[in-house]
């Protein structure tokens, strides 16, 4: 009977992986459980509203995955990717060093939208969702060495707005988690952080202390627990009392800054190299940091702690990204993910499992004319009968293409 109940238990356990459903707000989860009264077998459902997640189990995408697309265009480094969608259609957005942005659509395997106005090396692209959700606008972000954001309208197809910043160039920037996307930060090559209002274009603060150039910067996903009850900073206003910004710069540390008071409150070391990548993990694992580096390594950090608690090495050149992954491993039921990837000029993405630092969990090697992986991008597309896995993986290479993997 304990045999069969293990048996029963072990098969609901997958079946509630697959019950997970995501929605734009809300996702519903059903939960299923066995208990025992006087010897009979009861079977239970309870229904929960939890934050949207949605979980993929990555030995079914390793078993049936394979480069579905490729998107051929940029004739230098495709340096970031984004996602959007717009009139029932879906787009990935793109920035390269030939200094243009372009937007691609996924269902035709063609390039829609070029913008050139750029002066120099575009390094990041992002969708702007302080336009969608309060001008009903599809409206792209790019940064660019030539010490410029830009904002431009996916239906018209030309330039919105411009913000001139002189940081001697613009490298990766994020939009806020709160207040509608009203906010953006931003690092720059004059080793600093800029804090932006989009609704009114103007420089809110000015974050100091990096040695040189930050390259990469995100916006924490949640409000932590240190309430600070000093309003006279003139930050507390625009809602970010609770939020941080974290960093990666090229003087090798993470630096986590207060949005409340605008102080450094963590600084991370261990990487012995550039950072290129950072990013805040999101519900259970909200208080950890990833970041890839040129130092060849991956490393997962502890913001409670203030230290490193994974280091995955593995890759044979710069680690250009880190992401976690919307996959569980072994068809084992969690309330997080428990997959990261990362991907590297050694033209891989790999895949590892944060609870551990042993052998990479799966790798997917890029073409030989790819030269390197430098941008991923997970995307839930829609049913077609192209796409083997609910999941698609898009990534940028070095050589200037972009590639679906799915």
């Amino acid at each position: 009977m304990s045999a069969s109940i293990n048996e029963e238990k072990s098969s609901m356990q997958q079946l509630l992986v697959s019950f997970m459903i995501s929605t734009k707000l809300l996702s519903i989860m059903l939960c299923f459980y066995l208990f025992i009264s006087n010897g009979d077998i009861y079977f239970a459902v309870i229904t929960t509203l939890t934050q949207a997640t949605t979980f993929f189990i990555l030995d079914t995408f390793r078993s049936s995955s394979m480069l579905l697309q490729k998107f051929i265009g940029h004739t230098r480094c495709v340096n970031n990717i984004d996602y959007l969608t717009f009139d029932d259609s879906q787009f990935i957005c793109s920035a390269s060093s030939d200094q243009t942005i372009r937007v691609w659509d996924i269902e035709n395997s063609k390039q829609m939208i070029l913008f050139n106005e750029h002066s120099n090396s575009v390094n990041c692209v992002k969708f702007s969702r302080y336009h969608y959700y309060n001008n009903s606008q599809n409206v792209i972000c790019s940064s660019s060495y030539d010490e410029t954001i830009r904002f431009w309208d996916i239906k018209d197809s030309q330039q919105l707005q411009i913000f001139n910043v002189n940081t001697d160039g613009v490298c990766g920037i994020e939009f806020s988690p709160f207040n509608g996307g009203r906010y953006m930060c931003f690092g720059s090559i004059n080793k600093t952080i800029h804090l932006w209002d989009i609704e009114t274009s103007k420089s809110l603060h000015v974050f100091n202390g990096h040695t040189s150039t930050v390259w990469c910067v995100d916006f924490s996903p949640v409000q932590n627990n240190n309430n600070n009850n000093n309003k006279s900073n003139h930050i507390g206003i625009i809602g970010g009392n609770g939020y941080t910004i974290c960093s990666g710069s090229l003087d090798t540390t993470i630096r986590i800054w207060d949005i409340e008071t605008t102080k450094q409150s963590i600084e991370f070391k261990g990487h012995e190299n550039w950072i290129n990548s950072v990013k805040y993990g999101s519900n259970e694992l909200e208080n950890t940091i990833l970041s890839g580096s040129n130092d060849k390594s991956v490393r997962l950090w502890d913001i409670r702690s203030n230290k490193q608690i994974q280091v995955f090495n593995g890759h044979l050149n710069q680690v250009h990204i880190v992401e976690y992954s919307p996959f569980i491993v072994n068809n084992k039921f969690d309330d997080k993910s428990n997959v990261i990837c990362s991907g590297s000029l050694d033209n891989t993405i790999r895949f590892w499992d944060i609870r551990s630092n042993k052998d990479v969990l799966y790798t997917i090697k890029g073409n030989d004319e790819d030269w390197g992986i430098y941008c991923i991008k997970f995307l839930q597309l829609k049913k077609n009968r192209k796409y083997n896995n609910d999941i698609t993986l898009c990534y940028g290479s070095l050589r200037g293409t972009i590639n679906v993997w799915g």
